[in-house]
């Protein structure tokens, strides 16, 4: 249960602070600006990795536990459970900005300024750039090192920065559900959900082809 509550923690600190800065922005007309927003994004991962690493393996996406199960490096029965703790965060964290800034039209969520299919492609690559340094730095179930948030934090970062005007950069089914939820803005959604599991998985592909047995162990 411990392990559960720190992922839907988790998933609560970074959907309330990085949909918190772009909520933000969106009413005060730019002041958080999109550097701004990329930057609130990478530190908040770095810092719940860091909270919660040690307990949960600070999953806080469904993609990324899904991933881990397929790599052999998480338990497949305790995927559903996973999953439902981090949308339960994500709605909570959508649900307090609703209440605190009733004036956002969008509760920063993801609506691609782009082609679907375009969108498509580049969050499935958002989320396999991610995936691909997840599984090389963290062990899946537990997460004791000091790299894990540094680098995960900083891919977030990155991606955030330069993909963020054309798809939001959500890499996260979560991250997506709770603002699509609570603005009522479900345009194009199917893409958020799919393309970052899509990703992931074709990270642990590429593990399994390119790595030794220390990277997909088990595998």
């Amino acid at each position: 249960m411990k392990r559960y509550i720190s992922e839907g923690i988790g998933t609560f600190s970074l959907v309330f602070c990085g949909t918190g800065a772009m909520t933000i922005n969106e009413i005060t007309a730019g002041d958080i600006t999109h550097v701004g927003i990329a930057i609130t994004w990478g530190l908040i991962v770095m810092a719940m990795i860091y909270a919660f690493g040690e307990i949960s393996g600070a999953h806080f996406n469904p993609a990324v536990t899904i991933a881990f199960a397929y790599a052999k490096k998480f338990e497949w029965k305790d995927v559903p459970k996973y999953i439902i703790a981090q949308f339960i965060g994500s709605i909570l964290a959508s649900s307090i900005l609703l209440y605190l800034f009733p004036q956002s039209e969008f509760l920063g969520g993801t609506i691609p300024t782009i082609e679907p299919l375009k969108a498509f492609v580049l969050e499935t690559l958002l989320a396999y750039f991610l995936m691909v340094v997840i599984i090389n730095v963290s062990s899946g179930s537990k997460e004791t090192g000091t790299m894990a948030g540094i680098a995960v934090g900083g891919v977030v970062l990155l991606e955030a920065m330069f993909a963020g005007p054309v798809t939001n950069a959500s890499m996260n089914p979560a991250r997506s559900l709770g603002p699509a939820l609570l603005s009522g803005h479900w345009e194009h959604q199917w893409l958020y959900f799919i393309a970052p599991v899509f990703g992931a998985l074709l990270a642990v592909l590429t593990c399994k082809a390119t790595k030794s047995e220390d990277c997909c162990k088990d595998c």
